[in-house]
């Protein structure tokens, strides 16, 4: 194989499995049906009447100071 032979051989394009469109068009569709995913349990913690008394943040269970 002379070095011409394989210089164009290497510059062979992979095919790929489907337009980049339709490739481009699956991506958005996943990201948009996360979203709804996420968008539906937005409001979780708020539908639990049950729920304890509210606690602090960061310093929660300490008695004061740093340690």
């Amino acid at each position: 194989m002379s070095f011409t032979s394989l210089l164009i051989a290497s510059e062979e394009l992979a095919p790929l499995i489907a337009p980049p469109l339709v490739i481009a068009g699956v991506a958005a569709l996943a990201f948009l049906m996360m979203g709804l995913v996420t968008f539906a349990y937005r409001d979780v913690a708020n539908r639990h009447s049950g729920k304890g008394p509210a606690r602090g943040g960061h310093d929660a269970g300490h008695d004061g100071g740093h340690h």
